[in-house]
């Protein structure tokens, strides 16, 4: 429900728009003056703010410039009985989203009011597509280490060619961020990425998820669903965690790589896809090979160009960077103004035993952010980030 800040310092007027208002379905919240507005805007989120222009204390013109500051997106519909057209004007260029002469016509102040939502609810949506767009891009890659060195040059040679790259490491080094940027310093950055996280689907459904299926295929397949390769047509397919995908699976795939062709389960028409692969394991998958577990051909297949990203441990001068890269984040994410780090905070985490990598650090300096003070502390790194709770020195 829609709420309404009612600000005029004759109650009588408060009263009646509070029924008209009411009435409509809106909740109604009132203030006698300007300094009681500024109190209520911070206490509560208002979608509407109805105000007089003459008022004691913090008349609506001196209101509305500090409301500008305070809640600048607030839409301020400004009324009075005593006003000229200039009065009206000045209100306007100050900020205000109307102005309506005292006493208000009924279907004009609705109308306003509907209208003034609207525009509440467009500058929301405009603010959440924002936010999304921002989490949409691709995150920076931190560290000046000479792991990430050598891996940012290997991308910038790489990235513009065709060649297939296998992205080796533990979980949680940013396996994902290295093909993210590979695609995104691609000539097919304008296509999509498509990912499959190859661990997380069952091994009987997984050449449904990458080649699609027909209808009819089998007992669930009540539709024609398209596949990840389809999905990627001109742009890039990243294979994560490709060590846990069956041998069946594994033979389509390279069936995929060699001919550029893909066929739906269940249908025999053959489809011509035009995808970049890019393959990411936390296995050695030489051992794997050895074992019969992987292809072999497969193998070579993928591994065109290999990365190999580091852990934590084996960077650990990047660490201050990071830890300072995902406080600025967190702390923006929980509207929060930055904590400081202390050097000796810094160097304590320095010392952690990384066994998660980055996605634990992320993990660590959050709730570092949560229970800590103003400033974290070395000891707050002792108390918070030992054996049992995730990392430990």
């Amino acid at each position: 429900m829609a709420k309404i800040l009612i600000v005029d310092d004759e109650a009588s007027i408060r009263k009646t728009l509070r029924e008209i208002l009411e009435f409509e379905n809106y909740q109604v919240d009132e203030a006698s003056d300007g300094l009681d507005c500024l109190v209520k805007l911070k206490k509560e989120k208002y979608d509407v703010l109805i105000m007089d222009i003459k008022m004691p204390k913090m008349d609506g013109m001196e209101a509305l410039e500090r409301i500008q500051l305070l809640v600048p997106d607030i839409p301020v519909v400004m009324i009075s009985g005593h006003a000229n057209i200039d009065t009206a004007v000045e209100a306007v260029k100050k900020g205000a989203f109307d102005f309506i002469a005292k006493p208000p016509d009924l279907n004009r102040l609705l109308i306003t009011i509907r209208n003034a939502m609207d525009k509440s609810n467009l500058i929301t949506e405009t603010k959440v597509l924002k936010r999304k767009v921002a989490k949409n891009k691709v995150a920076e890659m931190i560290g000046t280490s000479e792991g990430i060195s050598g891996i940012k040059k290997t991308i910038g040679r790489v990235a513009p060619t065709e060649a297939r790259v296998l992205i080796t490491g533990s979980n949680g080094t940013g396996k994902e961020l290295v093909a993210r940027w590979i695609h995104e310093k691609s000539p097919r950055a304008k296509y999509p990425i498509v990912e499959v996280n190859c661990a997380a689907i069952p091994s009987e459904l997984i050449e449904s998820e990458l080649f699609g299926h027909e209808k009819g295929a089998f007992t669930s397949a009540i539709k024609q669903r398209i596949g990840k390769f389809e999905a990627a047509n001109g742009g890039t397919i990243f294979l994560d965690e490709i060590g846990d995908m069956s041998l069946d699976a594994q033979a389509k795939v390279l069936r995929a790589l060699q001919e550029n062709k893909i066929t739906r389960v269940g249908g025999d028409k053959e489809i011509r896809v035009d995808v970049r692969v890019l393959a990411a394991t936390n296995k050695d998958l030489r051992a794997e090979i050895q074992h019969g577990r992987f292809r072999e051909d497969l193998y070579h297949r993928l591994a065109v160009i290999i990365i190999q990203v580091p852990s934590l441990n084996d960077r650990r001068e990047d660490i201050p960077l990071l830890v300072n890269h995902f406080n600025k984040m967190i702390c923006a994410d929980y509207g929060i103004s930055v904590k400081k780090i202390q050097d000796q905070a810094i160097k304590a985490l320095q010392d952690v035993n990384w066994t998660g990598n980055i996605r634990e650090l992320r993990n660590v300096v959050e709730r570092l952010i949560i229970l800590s003070e103003d400033s974290i502390t070395e000891e707050d790194v002792f108390r918070n980030v030992v054996p049992g709770t995730g990392a430990g020195i």
